[in-house]
């Protein structure tokens, strides 16, 4: 190995020794930021009136995917909409 391979395998592994604590507060965050983009999508369904909703209405077909773990996430056993029945 030559000196240029081992500082960039030592730059690698020293990258990771300092992001491997903030791995899970990233992802997270991550998940807190999809759970509010799900509740601005699915807000009007809730009976939250949202002034984005004409824009919105197109997203639905994509988070019926991930509305069963969104509701359950959220302390919701069952769906809370009549049109989705996830459980």
């Amino acid at each position: 190995m030559s000196l240029r391979d081992k500082l960039a395998r030592f730059s690698t592994e020293l990258q990771e020794y300092y992001a491997a604590p903030y791995r899970a507060v990233f992802a997270k965050a991550q998940q807190q930021e999809d759970d509010l983009f799900m509740l601005l999508v699915m807000s009007e369904a809730l009976g939250i009136p949202n002034p984005a909703s004409f824009y919105t209405l197109e997203l639905l077909p994509i988070v019926y995917e991930d509305f069963h773990a969104w509701h359950r996430r959220m302390g919701m056993a069952n769906s809370p909409l009549e049109n989705i029945q996830c459980c």
